[in-house]
């Protein structure tokens, strides 16, 4: 049995809506992370590190979004959420490891700049430095994106589902997410999924009323 722990707005959306796109059974469980709920001692043997998402696949805990839909699209290979041949399976690792590492980091800067300085005038300019950043990186998302319908290319990835989460998080940091235009055509073909449209509809998504 699969039981995936997810927060609806967090980056949880990723391994949310792969796992739907896998067709397989499973069970959900909302931790409210604004509410503390991820600091609950029942979460905490769940995952210590008090993040989601959190894959229980019975009985043992996979922790992180890379891993969690690197399993789950090994696990389903009916659903084709990853490319075969070893290059074009080491690009799709590349990809899933850089909006993990790199792009994710650029938005914790923007949403979470009291981590980083206690003093306001630090935060606001930390907050700047991260949507310089964020706005980088989606660029340079909007340019792979010119390739393909796709994050791949042709095929449809978990790297789609990732990169979800961080046009949804532009909108959140008000970014001119207009301008970039292959990456919100590719927006409005996400929302055509019907893995999408359900999950960004149970999480409460913005974007749920455009889908």
């Amino acid at each position: 049995m699969l039981t995936l722990y997810y927060c609806p707005g967090l980056c949880s959306l990723a391994s949310h809506i792969t796992i739907e796109e896998t067709g397989a059974t499973y069970a959900e469980k909302v931790v409210n992370v604004m509410k503390g709920e991820h600091m609950a001692p029942d979460y905490l043997k769940v995952n210590p590190r008090h993040k989601v998402p959190a894959l229980d696949i019975d009985g043992m805990i996979l922790l992180e979004n890379a891993a969690i839909m690197a399993y789950l699209a090994k696990k389903f290979p009916a659903a084709k959420l990853k490319p075969e041949g070893e290059l074009d399976e080491a690009r799709w690792t590349s990809i899933m490891t850089w909006l993990a590492d790199t792009l994710h980091p650029s938005f914790t800067r923007i949403f979470r700049s009291d981590k980083f300085a206690s003093d306001p005038a630090a935060q606001a300019a930390i907050k700047e430095s991260g949507k310089k950043e964020a706005w980088d990186n989606l660029s340079e998302i909007d340019g792979m994106l010119s390739k393909g319908p796709w994050m791949m290319g042709a095929q449809f990835t978990t790297c789609d589902p990732y990169a979800m989460v961080f046009y949804c998080w532009g909108m959140r940091a008000e970014l001119p997410l207009k301008d970039l235009k292959n990456y919100t055509a590719w927006k409005d073909r996400m929302l055509q999924r019907p893995a999408v449209k359900k999950i960004l509809t149970a999480e409460q998504n913005p974007l749920a009323k455009a889908a």
